[in-house]
């Protein structure tokens, strides 16, 4: 396992992070925490969740998965696991959560901190993220700005002031976004530096063999403003697998829950799949294997949040991380990019 500095903080992140959307929905406690305590053993030291979560989200789920986390948060070594969790924003509905207040102003940043602090049964959280923008935004698969949609939101200073607050009171050490575009950024980072107030270390974004976007849209910002990519969902929801390839109606998030994956039914999404697929083969190893080290192989990618249903999926995701990476497999995959470009935005 190799370990980066998480942009201008001081938290030395593992290349892999251990997600747990799946937690107290699609897998017990029992088996979230066998999950967790491999995934130590493995040299994995970052994990993350959300307040909403487990994902689809619903009311008689939420917060569980945080819960889940801390009751073995509470029994490992606190000072050797970074803990990252989110703050549901407005705009997606979710009254359950919080009520419904999601503006990211002080009173429910406050209120939404200490109920994670509870629920990981910890003191503090090592990185703390708006887990979407709360402005109007192209988020979850949509991909065109519309300026019909137009809303108010909290101005960005109003948040950092906030964020301020709690890592004065050392509720949280460092704040990341998570579904963010570049004006958003930059607007973060310009109102830090203006007003003295906590730089965003990280971006928590989409990313994987079809879904490239912050390739474009952020790649060199990330790089710049040393504010590193947090890799989410490099499998595509399980479609880089290819199973749903080889059999449509196969288990999985996609065919548990109805319109959970809407960003990857687009008409390129499966000739791009079969095209890394073959790839893979050509290769002598699997689908999943070339889709993790092609996360884990991106220099501006300070680590990749995998999840997985069972410990065979669990094994091989963090296994890839052992796959011998090349120039030639870079050309490789960047003709299948070409051809299929960007399918899944």
């Amino acid at each position: 396992m190799k370990y980066t500095q998480l942009g201008s903080s001081d938290l030395m992140v593992s290349n892999i992070c251990m997600g747990t959307m799946t937690f107290g929905q699609q897998n017990s406690q029992q088996e979230a925490h066998q999950q967790l305590d491999y995934a130590l053993d493995q040299g994995i030291n970052f994990i993350d969740t959300a307040e909403m979560y487990p994902v689809p989200p619903r009311e008689n789920t939420a917060y569980s998965t945080e819960t889940i986390v801390g009751n073995w948060v509470k029994n490992k070594p606190r000072d050797k696991i970074i803990l990252a969790t989110k703050a549901a924003g407005s705009s997606r509905g979710m009254p359950w959560v919080r009520d419904g207040e999601h503006a990211f102003n002080s009173t429910n940043l406050n209120n939404a901190v200490e109920g994670s602090l509870k629920r990981l049964q910890t003191d503090y959280i090592d990185l703390y993220q708006l887990h979407w923008p709360e402005r109007n935004t192209p988020m979850f698969g949509q991909y065109l700005f519309d300026p019909v949609h137009e809303r108010e939101f909290t101005a960005f200073v109003e948040t950092l002031e906030a964020l301020s607050g709690l890592v004065k009171e050392g509720k949280i050490r460092h704040i990341g976004l998570s579904n963010e575009w570049p004006w958003g950024l930059m607007q973060f980072l310009n109102a830090s530096e203006r007003e003295g107030l906590p730089r965003v270390v990280s971006m928590q974004n989409a990313y994987n063999l079809i879904n490239r976007t912050y390739d474009s849209s952020l790649r060199e910002m990330g790089y710049r403003e040393n504010v590193p990519l947090l890799a989410y969902s490099p499998m595509a929801f399980g479609h880089l697998s290819a199973k749903y390839i080889n059999d449509p109606k196969a288990q999985g998030r996609v065919n548990d829950f109805d319109g959970f994956a809407q960003r990857y039914e687009k008409p390129s999404v499966g000739p791009a799949i079969k095209a890394y697929s073959n790839l893979a083969e050509e290769l002598s190893t699997t689908p999943a294997t070339l889709a993790l080290a092609f996360t884990y192989s991106r220099w501006f990618c300070a680590s990749t949040i995998i999840g997985a249903t069972n410990m065979d999926q669990l094994k091989e995701n963090i296994n890839a991380v052992n796959f011998e990476w090349s120039e030639e497999i870079e050309q490789a995959i960047e003709a299948v990019h070409l051809k299929f470009f960007n399918p899944a935005p």
